[in-house]
Order: structure tokens, then C-alpha cells, then sequence
């Protein structure tokens, strides 16, 4: 059954990982004539495949899917550059009469492709200091004086982020405002019906488990051995991927694999449970039950929660 009510300009499917968020894409775009933009982070890279849990050719039901494997693993991911190729497709689908779907669970992407946010710009000097004093001094030290600087910020950051303690600490030090200053409020530049997929914790963490699992038996262990041989290791920001960086590390002999899936498992919890915090304090997303005894129901009740947006 296809709507015949008119789409909203942007629909936004989000959640944390393994909530059923791409699927529901997919059902969305085509009842609505719509088009997938990817927003998951790590689904950019090519070749980041099993790891990802990246929809096959089969899988996207025929629905063309945007900005997946655009880039390099090599290849810093930079928000400002994925604003600027969002807001273009998102643009590009408005113009043609398509309904842009935007899915994924990176935050900052979302929240960075639908509201009014500028990009604050780098200094090489300031990175290239902060990033020697990292190594040097380690996380934590950086950390503590972020969150004296920023104390909404050191909450909101993890003290082992190094990457993201440094892009912080040079904001401000470029800016001389709080990191926390230079995030989105809720000022959007699309009509946009968002919809979040909740699932309870203990069946998102067994499903996680699960996923995990499949992910060793698909193959992830060879996945990430052939992309180190194409630069995974030296790529900032996809080498320290969800099961990539853990894989990387028993391909060290640093750990067993068995310890590396089982910290993969861990790690993923505790991002699902970052990402679902961070979706909660938007009051503008709708959530809707996506556990398992309501899988049937979810796609009809997205559907009808898009039209009802339309005709209010």
C-alpha cells in the first residue's frame, strides 16, 4: 500500500544501533517515494561492510541509498564535509519531488544535516599541539581540563575519546567559548518528522549480542584484515570503529579474538546507550515501540505518524 498523503520535506529515522532503523527506512521510502541519506558514521567508509551492519544490494529493496562508501578508511571523518554532502542530496531529492529519508545513529550528523549549526574551523597549529600533548600526556589529562574549561562538555564527552577532547579543547581555544556554545539547538532548516525506534535494554543488549555474533561469523575478522592492508590502521577515525579497532587489536596479539568479540559486545552497549541518550533530549522525535512482539506494527505506525504530521 502506497500513502497518498504528501511526505513531509525530511523524514529522520534514528535510535541506537541495532534497533531496527535501516528496515524501517527502507519500508518508509518506498511508501513515500523517498530516497535513503545515510547518517551512520562508519557506514561512509568503503569496504566497511559486516562491521557496520551495512544493508546489502537485496536488503535496500530497490530504494537507492545516498553517501554510503564514499570514503577512504584512510580518510578523517570530518561533520562539516558530511553537513555539506547531506544538505546537497537532501537538497537534490527535494528538487526532483523525492522524500529525503535520513537514517542513522551518528548524533552530530543528524543533528549537524537538519539544524541550523556552523562548523567552527581547524588550526593546524592548535590541532597539531593538542594532538602531541595527547600522546604525551595522555587522555585524561586532556579530559580534566576540558571539563574545567567546558563542564557540559567533559559530561558529554567520554575521558578515552582523545579525538574528540581535542577537537573541543581547539574549538575553544579558536573560538574562546565553550565547546558546548558551538552545538545545534533546535533551530531546523527542513520541515523534518523525526522518528525514533525504542527498544528496552535488555532486549537491544541481547540483540547486540547477537548481531555481534553474526557479524565474526560473516566474516568481520577478514573484513578488517584485508582493509588494514588498505590503510585501516593509519585511518583516525576508522580504525577506532566498533569491532574494527577491537579486531585490530588481536590482529596485534594484543588480545584474543574471543576477547575481542566479547569486548566488542561490551563496547557496543555502552554506544547504544550514549546514542540513545543523546536522541532523548530532542523533544521533537517521535519514538515508537520496535521490539520484537511490535515488529509487524512499527513500519504501519511510522507511516502513520508521517501522514498525521502532513495533514495537522
Amino acid at each position: 500500500m502506497r500513502s497518498s498523503a504528501p511526505a513531509p520535506r525530511v523524514i529522520t529515522v534514528v535510535g541506537p544501533t541495532a534497533a531496527g532503523k535501516s528496515d524501517l527506512g527502507v519500508f518508509l521510502a518506498q511508501q513515500l517515494d523517498g530516497e535513503v541519506v545515510n547518517a551512520d558514521s562508519m557506514q561512509l567508509y568503503r569496504g566497511m561492510d559486516i562491521g557496520t551492519a551495512k544493508l546489502t544490494l537485496s536488503e535496500r529493496g530497490s530504494v537507492p541509498h545516498h553517501l554510503l562508501d564514499i570514503w577512504d578508511v584512510t580518510e578523517t571523518a570530518s561533520v562539516a564535509e558530511y553537513q555539506r554532502l547531506a544538505r546537497g542530496q537532501i537538497d537534490r531529492l527535494l528538487a526532483a519531488g523525492r522524500t529525503p529519508v535520513l537514517v542513522g545513529g551518528s548524533g552530530l550528523y543528524v543533528k549537524g544535516t537538519i539544524d541550523a549549526l556552523e562548523f567552527p574551523g581547524t588550526e593546524p597549529d592548535v590541532r597539531a599541539r593538542l594532538e602531541e600533548e595527547l600522546a604525551e600526556r595522555g587522555s585524561g589529562a586532556l579530559h580534566a581540563r576540558l571539563a574545567a574549561a567546558d563542564p557540559e562538555a567533559g559530561r558529554a564527552i567520554l575521558p578515552s575519546n582523545g579525538r574528540r577532547i581535542v577537537r573541543a579543547l581547539e574549538v575553544i581555544e579558536i573560538t574562546g567559548k565553550p565547546f558546548t556554545a558551538n552545538l545545534p539547538g533546535n533551530d531546523a532548516v527542513y520541515d523534518t518528522v523525526q522518528i525514533g525506534v525504542d527498544v528496552a535494554r535488555p532486549e537491544l543488549d541481547e540483540r547486540i549480542a547477537l548481531r555481534v555474533d553474526r557479524m565474526w561469523a560473516a566474516g568481520l575478522v577478514d573484513e578488517v584484515r584485508d582493509l588494514e592492508a588498505h590503510g585501516l590502521r593509519d585511518g583516525r577515525t576508522a580504525s577506532r570503529a566498533l569491532g574494527y579497532q577491537q579486531v585490530l587489536a588481536a590482529l596485534a596479539q594484543e588480545c584474543t579474538e574471543d576477547e575481542a568479540r566479547a569486548e566488542t559486545v561490551r563496547a557496543t552497549k555502552r554506544f547504544a546507550r550514549r546514542q540513545d541518550s543523546w536522541f532523548r533530549r530532542d523533544p521533537r522525535v517521535h519514538w515508537l515501540n520496535g521490539a520484537a512482539e511490535h515488529r509487524g506494527e512499527l513500519p504501519h505506525q511510522a507511516l502513520a505518524l508521517v501522514e498525521r504530521a502532513v495533514t495537522a
